[in-house]
C-alpha cells in the first residue's frame, strides 16, 4: 500500500513499503554474480562460499538491492497513483532495522505543474516590420566595395576610411601599462578596431606629426586595471593611405561570385539575401515578443528540479563557449545563481509551448518543415545537397520542427494578443547599430 501526501504547491510525499522477501532475492542474485569474478585470497574466483562472499560483500550487495527496489517501489506508485514526476525522488527510510519483514519509506519529488495562461487578450505585442528598399540594397554594394578596397599613398591629412601606420604609447599615472605601446601599428579609421576617441585622434594628422592626448577608458572595459581609467596616449604618425574603390562592374560582380559578371545579377542576388534575412530577423524578433507576452500571463510555479538542471546547463554551456573563446576555465566556476532567471524563462517557456502544441494542435506541419529547409537552402550554391543534408539527419530535421513549432506558437499568440506594428530601422535590425 501507499499513500501521497501534497507538501507544497508542486511537490508531493509518497509513503509506501518494500517486503524484505524482495530485497533478500535480489541480495543472493547479487552476491552468485559477485563470486562469478570476485578475488578473494585462498579461493579461486566462482568457488568462493556463499558464507565467505556475504562477509565481504553482503553491505554492498543489500545496499544496491535496497536501491533497486526503492526505485522500482517508487515507479511502481507512480503509475498506480497517476503522478508526472519531474526531477529525483528523494528518498528517506524510516524503518530502523533494515532486516524487517517489511521497510517503510517515504519518497520527496516535485510534480510537473497545470500550465495556466491569463488572458491574452489584454496583452500588447509589438510586432517589429521593414520594407527593404533600393538605399540598403546600395549600402551593401558599398560595403561590398570597400571589402574589396585597394590603398595608396597619400600627403594629405587622415580621415575617416583611411589607413594610417602610427607608433603609440599610452601611460597610466606616467607608467607604460601592459599592451600600452606600438610600433609601425596598422589603423583603419572608422573600422572600430580601436576605441573611437583614439580613432579621432588621429584624423587631422600628417604624416610626421606627433599628438598627445588623454582618453578615458569604458566602465565596461575588457581589462579591469584600465576600466574607467584616464590614461594619456602620444602619437606620431608615420604614413596615410587613401582607399580606392573597386568600380562596379563585371570584375567586382564576378569577385562576389557572379560568373557571368552580371551587375544586375550582383544587385538581385543581394537584394534576395538581403530579404530573406530581413525576413529572418524579424521573425526572430517577433517570435520573441510573442513568447514574452506568454511569460508575463503565466501563472503557475516551475518545479525547482528541472530550474536547477536548467541552470546548470547554461552555466557549462557558458564556460564551453569562454574556453572556445581562447579563456582559460580549468579550475574556475561560474555561480550557478547567475542563471537563475534565464533558467526560469526557459522551463517556463518549455512547459507552455508543449501544453500549447498539444492543445491547439500547433506542431510543425510537413509542408512547413519543407519550405523552411527550402528556404535555408536557397543562400547555398547546391541547394540539393543541403536539403539532403537535413533529411539525412532526424536531429537536424527536429530542430527545424522545433523553429517551425515556436513560430506556430507566436502567430497564436498574435491572433489572441493586441499587436501594434512597429517599423525597425534597418542597422538596428541586422545589428549594425
Amino acid at each position: 500500500m501507499s499513500s501521497v501526501e501534497t507538501v507544497s504547491a508542486l511537490e508531493r510525499r509518497l509513503n509506501a513499503s518494500i517486503p524484505q522477501q524482495a530485497v533478500r532475492g535480489e541480495v543472493a542474485a547479487r552476491l552468485k554474480q559477485i563470486g562469478r569474478s570476485a578475488k578473494i585470497a585462498g579461493f579461486r574466483p566462482g568457488k568462493i562460499p556463499a558464507k565467505i562472499l556475504e562477509q565481504h560483500y553482503g553491505a554492498q550487495a543489500h545496499q544496491e538491492a535496497l536501491g533497486d527496489a526503492l526505485q522500482r517501489s517508487f515507479a511502481e506508485a507512480v503509475e498506480t497513483n497517476n503522478l508526472n514526476v519531474a526531477g529525483y525522488p528523494k528518498f528517506d527510510i524510516k524503518t530502523n532495522d533494515l532486516n524487517a519483514d517489511l521497510i517503510e519509506y517515504s519518497a520527496t519529488f516535485e510534480v510537473y505543474p497545470e500550465v495556466v495562461l491569463g488572458d491574452l487578450s489584454g496583452e500588447t505585442v509589438e510586432r517589429s516590420t521593414y520594407e527593404l528598399t533600393q538605399a540598403d540594397v546600395d549600402n551593401t554594394i558599398a560595403t561590398l566595395r570597400k571589402q574589396r578596397a585597394t590603398f595608396e599613398a597619400v600627403s594629405r591629412a587622415a580621415q575617416n576610411d583611411d589607413r594610417t601606420m602610427i607608433d603609440f604609447v599610452g601611460k597610466l599615472n606616467g607608467e607604460v601599462f601592459q599592451g600600452g605601446e606600438g610600433k609601425n601599428y596598422p589603423v583603419t579609421l572608422g573600422s572600430g578596431s580601436m576605441l573611437p576617441e583614439f580613432e579621432a585622434a588621429i584624423v587631422g594628422m600628417k604624416a610626421g606629426d606627433t599628438k598627445s592626448f588623454d582618453l578615458t577608458f569604458p566602465d565596461n572595459y575588457h581589462g579591469k586595471e584600465l576600466a574607467g581609467k584616464q590614461v594619456t596616449f602620444t602619437i606620431t604618425l608615420h604614413g596615410v593611405e587613401a582607399p580606392r574603390l573597386p568600380e562596379l562592374d563585371a570584375e567586382l560582380a564576378k569577385a562576389a561570385g557572379i560568373a557571368d559578371g552580371d551587375v544586375r545579377k550582383l544587385e538581385d542576388e543581394i537584394r534576395s539575401n538581403l530579404n530573406r534575412e530581413v525576413s529572418h530577423r524579424l521573425k526572430v524578433r517577433n517570435k520573441g515578443a510573442a513568447l514574452d507576452a506568454l511569460l508575463r500571463v503565466a501563472k503557475f510555479e516551475a518545479p525547482k528540479a528541472l530550474l536547477e538542471w536548467e541552470a546548470q546547463s547554461l552555466m557549462k554551456q557558458t564556460m564551453q563557449d569562454m574556453e572556445s573563446r581562447g579563456m582559460k576555465m580549468k579550475g574556475m566556476s561560474l555561480p550557478p545563481s547567475l542563471f537563475t532567471e534565464r533558467a526560469e524563462k526557459r522551463v517556463k517557456l518549455g512547459l507552455i509551448l508543449s501544453d500549447l502544441v498539444r492543445k491547439h494542435d500547433l506542431k510543425a506541419k510537413p509542408e512547413q518543415t519543407k519550405a523552411l529547409i527550402m528556404d535555408y537552402a536557397q543562400s547555398y550554391d547546391e541547394p540539393e545537397h543541403v536539403i539532403r543534408w537535413y533529411a539525412a539527419d532526424p536531429k537536424r530535421m527536429q530542430e527545424i520542427e522545433n523553429l517551425i513549432l515556436e513560430e506556430n506558437v507566436a502567430a497564436w499568440v498574435m491572433g489572441k494578443a493586441k499587436v501594434i506594428d512597429k517599423p525597425v530601422v534597418f542597422n538596428d535590425l541586422m545589428g549594425n547599430g
